[in-house]
């Protein structure tokens, strides 16, 4: 089949909803509309209104009936609209989802999946493009996943479903439909934790995650023709991390960047330096460095191209290590 982003999650979503009985889905719209995005188009019609439904408009409702479902036996799919929405959730979801495996000394784990849609590049309003990864990595007891392609959206989403314990979902909206993919028509799943090695090289290591990763391949190709070897990694799992694909790359090539929406202090770029830091220092020929947004509020859509990392600015960036 060939989909874009946003139908490779809707199928992946319903290749297990046919499997398992007791996976339902819900969110605001999600139901008759399909979402927002339509990400849940037609799996109310095809598997009635008890297994795919609109709840309240209310995030903390979403989440918390999730964790209730989850611990019940069943294995929801939530999904909030956009992440900016997810604080009043955020509370259930940390002092509850979270902590219920550790809690309970393993009698209850909540296998759920929170799907959301994040990061700017659409010009959306105030709260719609937000980059929340470090809010949800820093918790134990929570998996963050973010995909950039379709094949790779379906395989992570069906290894969340079938996950255990709970997972985010979160869904780079920015490129939803930004180009189409061959990806199988049954299950198959991508292993959570494991980072994919998209661009081999041996002069620089740049790690990157969701919409990101297609301007950090933008400018590789610009700093190949300029005989420049680069190896760039899609971590696809912010937490856990994937360490050892990226230690033994960095030891390879002796230079590490990150790039990420997010802004840049006490970000996921800081995590991924300090564990560069820690295990090949003695490796580096340069100073392991970030590439992010700025610590500011996303700006409103007039503004938000300032903000978010582009192929330019990305360049001059990685030329400093290499020239280091």
């Amino acid at each position: 089949m060939l989909l874009n982003l946003i139908e490779a999650i809707t199928n992946g979503i319903d290749v297990e909803m046919e499997k398992n009985n007791n996976i339902v889905v819900f969110g605001e719209d999600v139901g008759y509309e399909g979402g927002v995005f339509r990400a849940t188009v037609g799996l109310q019609k095809k598997y009635g209104e008890e297994r795919c439904f609109d709840s309240v408009l209310a995030e903390s409702s979403i989440v918390g009936s999730a964790i209730g479902m989850a611990i019940n036996g069943l294995v929801p799919i939530a999904e909030i609209q956009f992440s900016g929405f997810v604080f009043p959730g955020y509370n259930q979801l940390v002092a509850h989802g979270a902590r219920m495996r550790n809690r309970t000394r393993g009698k209850y784990s909540c296998p759920m999946v929170i799907r959301m849609p994040y990061g700017g590049g659409v010009r959306a309003l105030e709260h719609h493009s937000e980059s929340l990864e470090t809010l949800i990595g820093h918790i134990p007891g929570l998996k963050l996943v973010i995909p950039s392609t379709p094949y790779d959206a379906k395989g992570l989403l069906i290894s969340a479903i079938n996950d255990p314990d709970p997972v985010v979902f979160m869904e780079p909206k920015k490129i939803y439909r930004a180009f189409k993919q061959e990806v199988p028509e049954g299950s198959y799943s991508i292993p959570l934790g494991k980072a994919k090695i998209v661009e081999e090289g041996k002069d620089i290591t740049i790690v990157s995650w969701g919409a990101m990763i297609w301007e950090v391949l933008k400018a590789r190709e610009e700093l190949v023709k300029e005989g420049y070897s680069v190896e760039v990694i899609d971590l696809r799992t912010i937490s856990p991390i994937d360490t050892e694909t990226i230690i033994e790359s960095v030891k390879k090539t002796g230079r590490f960047v990150v790039v990420h929406e997010a802004v840049k202090s006490f970000g996921p770029g800081a995590e991924l330096m300090a564990l560069v830091n820690e295990k090949a220092f003695l490796y580096l020929e340069a100073p392991p460095t970030r590439i992010t947004s700025y610590d500011i509020t996303m700006p409103l859509p007039k503004g938000e191209h300032y903000n978010i990392p582009d192929v330019k600015y990305i360049l001059n960036k990685v030329k400093k290590v290499l020239e280091f």
